[in-house]
């Protein structure tokens, strides 16, 4: 059986939960969209559903996977709705739903519900993606505060640059946020993972915790307490030695300047390992840190070994405890999001 496994640790998650809630003080939603980042959203929702507040993901298809799974907890659907007609779907299996554009607060505003809904109102505070401008937001405020089929409007904005400290494109956000809410009641949900642990004022009623959930922090503040949730490792298959001044590869873009073992591994971009992780990426092998020479494969990977004890049959962390993600983003030139919702083909293992 090929050895390409995708270890995901619920006991972890649970963890980082609890870690992101206390610093974040009041509700937490935990963001599950896109099967959670790639760790599986219904096992994930799950894994949290005795703790969480609620969950967030994407669009309505995503909530439906799982209410139909039976989660019960509260669930916002961060993009609203494409179309008028699945508010029914909105209403049927209970979502709050997102508003961000004005085709969807008329389409809202227009459709007959039998039970009141939950409307979470998006301000452009000036990431300039989706939501009402700060001065058209308390228009689109007052209609839905008038219309007695909905119960609740929390009002939300997302942040741009929430994990770049150095700019001051949050303050200013947060800025335009505060002024076009101002007056107007109700529930507010901004801080994202970044936001949540570097900008302490953009910590209101309800939290939105993505990528720090699953372990990945993205300041390194938090080292030792956020745990990896996945974790991607295989093994060595197969071993030679090279001479100095020897190609690797496809492409001949490395070239040993030593006599060099090297381990044959299984895994590759098809795997959704990230091709452009060339040499140099970190990895561990059997527990010691080591590192990629050449070209991704499809299927395959090479790396160094330089210890007489590893070689056929050890094992080697790709990411996950000893090889932090954010390491093998930065070495193939993309974030971790891509990197974990791209795995596949690895035997996935659930452990709590």
């Amino acid at each position: 059986m090929r050895p390409l496994v995708c270890e995901i640790r619920l006991n972890y998650l649970r963890e980082n939960y609890q870690i992101l809630k206390n610093i974040h003080g009041n509700k937490l939603l935990a963001v599950v969209k896109s099967n959670a980042y790639g760790h599986g959203a219904v096992q994930c929702a799950h894994a949290l559903h005795d703790i969480a507040d609620g969950f967030a993901v994407a669009f309505v298809d995503e909530a439906i996977e799982l209410r139909e799974n039976g989660i019960t907890k509260p669930i916002v659907v961060l993009e609203g709705v494409f179309q008028a007609a699945e508010y029914e779907a909105v209403e049927r299996y209970d979502l709050w739903t997102a508003v961000h554009q004005q085709s969807q607060l008329e389409e809202l505003l227009a459709y007959d519900w039998q039970k009141p809904v939950t409307v979470w109102l998006k301000m452009d505070s000036g990431m300039h993606r989706s939501g009402f401008f700060p001065h058209n937001y308390a228009a689109a405020y007052t209609a839905l505060k008038q219309n007695p089929k909905v119960a609740k409007i929390v009002k939300m904005t997302h942040l741009a640059c929430a994990d770049d400290a150095d700019r001051g494109m949050t303050e200013m956000q947060m800025e335009a946020f505060d002024l076009g809410c101002e007056g107007l009641a109700g529930e507010e949900s901004v801080a994202n993972s970044a936001a949540m642990l570097d900008y302490a004022e953009t910590r209101r009623d309800w939290g939105r915790a993505g990528l720090a959930l699953y372990g990945i922090d993205p300041f390194g503040k938090l080292s030792g307490s956020l745990k990896p949730v996945m974790r991607l490792s295989s093994k060595v298959f197969a071993e030679r030695v090279l001479q100095p001044h020897e190609p690797i590869g496809y492409g001949a873009s490395f070239y040993t300047k030593r006599s060099t073992r090297v381990g044959l591994v299984a895994g590759g971009y098809a795997d959704g390992y990230p091709r452009r992780a060339g040499t140099d990426t970190p990895v561990a092998i059997n527990g010691v840190r080591s590192r990629l020479i050449g070209r991704i494969s499809m299927d395959m990977l090479t790396v160094e070994l330089n210890s007489s004890q590893v070689g056929v049959g050890a094992e080697v962390e790709l990411f996950g405890d000893l090889v932090n993600i954010n390491e093998v983003a930065h070495a193939a030139g993309t974030i971790p999001y891509e990197i974990l919702c791209n795995i596949k083909r690895a035997k996935r293992v659930y452990s709590r």
